[in-house]
């Protein structure tokens, strides 16, 4: 139930060796190269390319290992920041490539474009970066800071949050055992567990409010190096999509905030509450919830899968059988779950903190989807599998949709409405709250200076509150629930990512269960292959859709009706 890190590195010795050995690679590459581009022909070009991707997977490939190993027990923070080092030491013999080649006349680019097809969209991506770009001295004085600027927080934020426990009736608590305790059919337990969370969070609130604001300045000072006009600039063309895409997509989310607040009421009314409290949005509506082993979960993520896609299933059985994933909460072990692409030449590597219960199993088949996505996009080598946020959380978010429909046959009236609100309450989180967790970090970055905690918690407050209207009430306590969001840390302005991925696989889902695309797998399977070679107005174009359109963002919100109609629909016994 543990990772098997054998297949990056099998001894520490191999490890160094390989480090030691990718540094001299990179000190030669830049001694032959650098300033001698535009002297090269076409075919050179592609030979130096290939050099370039085959020495960054390197790179990527004892990072991986490095940072497998802190994120399964966070004790190992020294051994990462090691190997932080050598990547930032080693980055800096490569910082000349792809500045020299945006040096370049735009008909030498061209040529060399034309040599590359299969690097076709990576260098594309490069010519739009070039007005973002500093010189080769400040870009290497960005990357040797970096150890101590962003990076430094983000990992001293997982540390901390890795150490702390929460008390709950004479127990202490990991995070990811507290916030389970959220899902309990017990309201005092929910409450309790909701008490405990908060009265943690704000012990710790000066700190974390602290990295939270470093994390702001630092964002905004690469901002303002690099020239970009907003602080969300950068997260849209890391992702490949246009401001409008992203503007389009939150002004159809917020418009359609009705439906969480219609949801919200008709579940007090179930639940026989005259209010529905924070704390109480994740009360199961069935008297005892239904529990999914791990080994359960396995299975009817490997049947769903195969019912789609007998690939996507062997693929999973392989993750299973040859130690991709690390199961279980364990001390030390960072909360959450991820998968983390890791290198062609390997395969990906999955977290779970599996806690045997039903969001567990759509967790599973999350990251499984992003697993799958990983793997069958190797093939487009290295620099080609950075696959954009937006299109990424497509994957998984497909993946759970299969799964929801594969055991939703299979249960009692009872319990299918109990499996209609928890999805849709996965639907909620993976598309309004993440809209919510944008335009709250709109208005932080938006704000001049450091933020007292006071006004990090009015903020919190004032934009869960247009989500949630009057269905949910949020008590005092809900104010510092900001705090413990790691996605504000590590990426700023990622989160609108999940409601993108989330919409846009509504929109495909309903498009698969049509059957009006005859070739639908076929085409699926292609995009997941594409991995981040294509840009994902491409990507999605090949299904008939445009992203930039309002109109296609309302086909996914119409998706999220019929399910909460055929919801309405269920009768409790």
């Amino acid at each position: 139930m543990n990772w098997d890190l054998s297949a990056l590195y099998k001894s520490q010795s191999e490890l160094d060796a390989d480090v030691e050995a990718v540094k001299q690679k990179a000190k030669s590459f830049e001694a032959i190269c650098k300033n001698r581009l535009k002297l090269l022909s076409p075919t050179e070009f592609l030979e130096v390319l290939r050099e370039y991707e085959s020495i960054s997977q390197t790179l990527g490939k004892f990072m991986t290992y490095a940072f497998l190993r802190f994120a399964s027990d966070s004790s190992n923070g020294s051994f990462y920041a090691k190997y932080q080092e050598h990547y930032s030491s080693i980055s800096e013999y490569l910082l000349f490539f792809e500045l020299e080649f945006n040096k370049l006349t735009r008909q030498k680019q061209e040529e060399f474009i034309e040599a590359a097809p299969k690097y076709r969209f990576y260098l594309k991506s490069l010519q739009e970066e070039k007005p973002y770009q500093l010189s080769t001295k400040e870009e290497r004085i960005l990357l040797k800071k970096d150890l101590t600027s962003s990076s430094a927080w983000s990992r001293l934020f997982d540390e901390h949050f890795s150490r702390l426990k929460f008390s709950f009736d004479g127990e202490k608590l990991s995070e990811e055992e507290v916030l389970a305790k959220l899902h309990s059919p017990d309201r005092e337990v929910r409450k309790k567990a909701a008490t405990s969370l908060s009265k943690t969070l704000k012990i710790h609130q000066p700190l974390l409010g602290y990295i939270f604001n470093m994390i702001k300045t630092d964002h905004k000072i690469d901002c303002e190096l690099r020239g970009y006009k907003t602080p969300e600039m950068a997260r849209h063309m890391d992702n490949k999509i246009s401001q409008k895409s992203v503007d389009a997509l939150i002004n159809s989310a917020e418009k359609s905030f009705d439906l969480v607040q219609e949801y919200y009421k008709k579940k007090a009314e179930l639940l026989g509450y005259e209010k529905l409290y924070d704390y109480d949005r994740y009360a199961p509506l069935e008297a005892c919830e239904k529990e999914y082993s791990f080994e359960e979960s396995k299975q009817i993520v490997l049947k769903a899968f195969e019912k789609f896609s007998p690939q996507m299933a062997k693929i999973a059985k392989e993750a299973f059988e040859e130690g991709w994933i690390d199961v279980y909460p364990k001390e030390n072990k960072r909360g959450g779950a991820f998968s983390h692409p890791a290198t062609p030449d390997s395969h990906p590597y999955v977290l779970l903190n599996h806690t045997n219960r039903r969001r567990d199993l759509f967790t599973l088949a999350h990251e499984l989807g992003h697993a799958i996505h990983q793997y069958l996009s190797r093939d487009v080598g290295y620099l080609g599998t950075d696959t954009p946020l937006t299109t990424s959380e497509t994957a998984s978010v497909f993946a759970e949709m299969l799964v929801f429909d594969y055991i939703k046959s299979d249960l009692s009236e009872e319990e299918k409405i109990a499996l209609y609100a928890g999805k849709i309450e996965d639907i909620f989180a993976t598309l309004y709250r993440q809209i919510n967790f944008t335009t709250f970090e709109r208005a932080v970055h938006a704000n001049e200076g450091e933020l007292s905690l006071e006004e990090f918690n009015k903020v919190w407050i004032q934009e869960s509150q247009k989500m949630f209207g009057d269905s949910v009430t949020l008590t005092k306590q809900y104010e510092t629930w900001w705090s413990y969001i790691p996605h504000f840390i590590h990426s700023p302005f990622y989160c609108y990512a999940y409601s993108y991925g989330q919409l846009l696989v509504l929109a495909l889902y309903g498009l698969y269960k049509s059957g009006k695309d005859k070739n639908f797998i076929e085409n699926y399977l292609c995009f997941l292959s594409s991995g981040g070679s294509k840009s994902p107005k491409e990507l999605i174009g090949k299904f008939g859709f445009d992203i930039e359109s309002t109109e296609f963002w309302d086909i996914g919100i119409a998706e999220v009706k019929k399910l909460l109609e055929e919801f309405a629909l269920l009768k409790r016994v």
